[in-house]
């Protein structure tokens, strides 16, 4: 990693502008710059053909571009590709890309590690080492966009940030790139076709609904009982559930969106009828969804799958009550790419 050079992605489009002005070039020339860096997500200045050799060199003698690698890819029996992503400071994060029939969607990392202690989860017992930036996710996306065009002929069409991190605790850098990737300068996708998945972070989730986001909210729920949720999600003692209530009331009250419950059902930790009423109860606090996800096994033996008349159960109630509920089968599982299972062990 060169230290004594900037990244030049972290210039807005004005500040490049206004670089070459002072070079003494055109102001339109960081109008090209800006253009392969984010809609040709170009990794080289060798690859701006239509800017000149000596502009390039410049750009070489001033700037770094702090391009993703991907390092290894696996491929699992189903199709999923789960990437391994070596950073410029040599730190690995994964990514992965989840096909189906109709679509195919990225499942993206926003930290090295994770800030939570969702004791489930792969990810959550690796330290937190740093953030992502805006680039290093966007980057991400454009690598799992080329593999889909590669082995399924069609772009990507979704993006979940559930991969490795908490998205709202990296919120001003996840926001940027989110704002590369929906504008036509970069990626151009729609925002509705993405959706930021957290394990809940109040005041972040209000932070989301005063910005006026257009993307989609996910809740990593798991248990709509306090000393149950606390058990399994540590954190939840600091954001006990009566905060994340008012704040998804709020979002909802300032974005008109429904909200997804992410939620795993274990044996003997939440396949009880009380722990269903307590999530029907939960629902309807503010107009939902509940996608019920197949458990992972991390390797621990703590955690297991629930029984299939436990988790009919769980539809059975839901569907009384007027809960639109799905059931996920989980991607991926024999290459560790599954929802839980990314842990940097490519």
């Amino acid at each position: 990693m060169n230290t004594s050079k900037k990244d030049i992605r972290a210039l807005t489009k004005e500040q490049l502008r206004e670089f070459f002005v002072k070079q003494g070039d055109k102001a339109f020339r960081g109008n090209q710059v800006y253009e392969w860096l984010w809609q040709k997500a170009a990794h080289n200045f060798d690859d701006m053909t239509n800017v000149s050799k000596e502009t390039r060199a410049m750009l070489e003698d001033n700037f770094v571009i702090n391009n993703i690698q991907v390092d290894t890819m696996q491929r699992s029996n189903d199709g999923t590709v789960k990437n391994a992503v070596r950073l410029h400071d040599g730190l690995t994060v994964e990514s992965v890309l989840i096909p189906t029939p109709t679509r195919t969607t990225a499942c993206v990392s926003s930290q090295v590690g994770c800030s939570l202690d969702c004791r489930f989860c792969a990810t959550a017992r690796l330290k937190r080492m740093r953030n992502l930036n805006p680039d290093e996710i966007y980057d991400q996306v454009v690598a799992i966009d080329r593999q889909s065009k590669l082995y399924y002929n069609r772009p990507l069409s979704n993006i979940v940030f559930m991969g490795m991190g908490e998205p709202l605790m990296n919120y001003n850098n996840v926001i940027k790139a989110i704002d590369k990737i929906t504008s036509p300068e970069g990626l151009g996708m729609s925002p509705k076709r993405i959706t930021v998945s957290t394990s809940g972070v109040p005041k972040m989730i209000k932070k989301m609904a005063d910005d006026d986001v257009k993307f989609n909210l996910a809740v990593s729920l798991h248990s709509a009982i306090d000393a149950v949720r606390t058990s399994i999600m540590p954190f939840n003692e600091t954001f006990p559930l009566k905060d994340l209530k008012a704040s998804l009331e709020y979002w909802y009250q300032k974005t008109g969106r429904k909200i997804s419950y992410e939620y795993v059902v274990w044996k003997g930790i939440n396949d009880s009828q009380k722990a269903i009423d307590a999530l029907v109860k939960f629902c309807k606090y503010v107009p939902c969804k509940v996608n019920i996800i197949e458990y992972n096994p991390i390797g621990d033996g703590e955690f297991k799958q629930a029984t299939n008349e436990a988790l009919e159960n769980y539809i059975n109630t839901l569907e009384k009550n007027r809960i639109v509920v799905n059931v996920r089968r989980s991607r991926g599982k024999d290459i560790d790419a599954a929802c839980g299972q990314l842990a940097n062990k490519s």
